[in-house]
């Protein structure tokens, strides 16, 4: 008789082996790859693989590690760190992990407690028959009544169309099709390090208007592409990022709120709730996700917020829509690398930071594009991040390797801040290097001029500052008459179309009509006011003449009306016309 031979010993179980705050060093007998997932101690906190020696491997907890020690069992999930993507993370709040804040999402929605991601249903009508053969990111059907939602075939999936739901209301969860043998809901699931495919990228020249008259005139950015907000404390950036959230054409917001302060964050979510879309006439929530990884939640999990932010942006970029993706702050991304790099003994590169600092700000930045997507529509993700440099430093790493990548720089002064001018966005530090192609876009639409007022404006504004220093020294009276008539330019193009107020129901948002009739109306005033100094006139009876209608005129003209700033152009022309010459 033949003995079946003895059993082996049992593999042994993987164990934490060491912690050191969001770092903890673990046994792995099973291999294990990098960024792989594991689950930690009896809690089954959530952490990645990030470094493997042998037989060991180094994670990076996304979780409070309190209470984790040598010895407890870790269990390897064989996946790497993905996130749900689904149609019902609209109007949510969410971690980095995107998983929901108890009772934010149902604040947002107006939806009873148990509404929460999973059971929410969503209408959807079939736009194929069953037998169709499709491709990867072929449009299924239809969702939803809001917001151009769609279903698409997974980017992995091709073949015939073997089942397909009948229009009706349906979970994010349920199966709506079988292509090719693979079940297609609307919710899936994707690794937030592996930006979506695309088959191909397009060129950023279409523009995204924001609403604020000295990004939308001086630094547009088109649709696709990528901003730098760089700003110390108080010079305005979360507020002018929570303007753009509001008021720019984009069909979805993605605004990730990482390391910031709970109670802006709080602020933040309070008034997407409240406000209402000028799109649809609903809430402004019902078309954002807000990913909320303040200064008191795990620093880890900052880490993975922007990457996870970028996931849910292409995902529904994929579905042929324009995302904005809102990111502030970076720096405080940057900071959380550099807490882990030092916990893992890497060699530190400027300030402390990694040597791959550089590289990361790449890859994050490099996920913005227009693209076309695999069904064959355009959409788009513009990433916006804000940058809080140490003191207002903009030499420190993270603003200096940022500002290399991005195509457009709305830094932030100090001064116009503290001067109350919102939104303090320098005319002499920032640029766009979108603005070619945008006067183009805009000259096929037939505006032939915005380049040339464009133009003419920043030169008028870089003169008046050319001439800010020499009023200090010998006061504005002693300069020639062309010269004061530059410097009173200066401040009419500031205060009259530059300036914004963010509180005003009528200025805090600039339709493109509004901003175009405004720069007309200044300059034409600014013409006949150097007209009257070349022909001999007093410049004081010219700095004189009450100004104030075409002042005001960006307050007293609604969000989108022009014929109050024309008449306050006229008003002031003719007060001109009785300076004596």
């Amino acid at each position: 008789m033949t003995r079946a031979p003895a059993a082996g010993p049992a593999p042994e179980a993987a164990r934490v082996l060491r912690v050191a705050g969001p770092l903890v060093e673990i046994s792995c007998p099973a291999p294990v790859a990098m960024h792989d997932l594991v689950e930690l101690g009896g809690h089954r906190l959530t952490g990645e693989v990030v470094a493997i020696r042998g037989d060991t491997a180094a994670v990076q907890a996304y979780e409070y590690t309190g209470g984790l020690a040598p010895g407890h069992p870790v269990e390897p999930q064989g996946r790497p760190l993905s996130v749900r993507l689904a149609p019902d993370l609209l109007g949510g709040v969410y971690d980095g992990l995107l998983r929901p804040l108890v009772g934010a999402g149902d604040l947002l929605l107006g939806t009873a407690p148990d509404a929460g991601p999973g059971r929410r249903t969503w209408r959807f009508t079939p736009a194929v028959t069953e037998g169709t053969r499709v491709t990867a990111g072929a449009v299924l059907g239809g969702i939803g009544a809001g917001v151009a939602l769609r279903l698409l075939v997974p980017a992995d999936v091709s073949g015939e169309v073997t089942r397909l739901a009948p229009a009706g209301e349906w979970g994010a969860d349920a199966v709506l099709a079988v292509v090719g043998g693979h079940e297609v809901r609307m919710a899936q699931y994707w690794p937030v390090r592996r930006p979506r495919p695309v088959a191909r990228r397009l060129p950023a020249e279409v523009p995204l208007t924001t609403g604020q008259r000295a990004v939308d005139l001086l630094f547009p950015v088109a649709r696709g592409s990528t901003v730098a907000v760089p700003g110390g404390f108080g010079t305005g950036k979360t507020m002018l990022l929570q303007q753009i959230a509001k008021w720019c054409d984009a069909d979805v917001i993605v605004y990730v709120g990482c390391g910031e302060r709970g109670n802006e964050m709080a602020d933040v979510i309070e008034e997407l709730a409240e406000l209402t879309d000028p799109r649809t006439g609903g809430r402004l929530a019902e078309r954002t996700v807000t990913i909320a990884n303040t200064s008191n939640m795990p620093m880890m999990a900052r880490e993975a917020s922007v990457y996870t932010a970028a996931t849910v942006a292409e995902y529904f970029r994929d579905m042929g829509l324009d995302v904005v993706l809102i990111a502030d702050s970076t720096s405080r991304w940057a900071e959380a690398l550099r807490e882990f790099a030092s916990r893992m003994g890497e060699l530190p590169a400027e300030e402390g930071y990694p040597a791959g600092l550089a590289s990361r700000l790449a890859a994050f930045y490099e996920r913005a594009a227009a693209a076309r997507v695999l069904g064959g529509a355009t959409g788009s993700v513009t990433v916006i991040g804000a940058v809080s440099p140490p003191g207002g430093d903009r030499t420190e790493p993270v603003t200096a390797h940022t500002e290399r990548f991005v195509r457009c720089l709305w830094s932030l002064d100090r001064d116009l801040a503290y001067a109350r001018h919102y939104p303090a966005v320098s005319w002499a530090d920032s640029f766009s290097r979108d603005a070619p192609a945008l006067a183009a876009a805009h000259a096929r639409a037939g505006d032939g001029e915005w380049a040339e007022r464009r133009g003419r404006v920043a030169r008028l504004l870089a003169e008046a500052d050319r001439l800010a220093d020499l009023v200090e020294l010998v006061g504005v009276t002693a300069l020639p008459p062309r010269e004061r008539i530059s410097v009173l330019a200066g401040r009419l193009l500031r205060e009259a179309l530059i300036q914004q107020n963010a509180l005003s129901p009528a200025d805090a948002y600039s339709a493109p009509e509004k901003t175009a009739a405004l720069v007309e109306a200044v300059l034409t005033v600014i013409d006949r006011c150097a007209e009257l100094a070349d022909a001999g006139a007093r410049v004081e009876d010219v700095e004189g003449v009450d100004f104030t209608p075409l002042l005001r005129a960006r307050e007293t003209a609604g969000p989108a009306q022009t014929a109050p700033v024309a008449a306050a152009r006229d008003t002031v022309l003719g007060l001109l016309k009785r300076v004596p010459v």
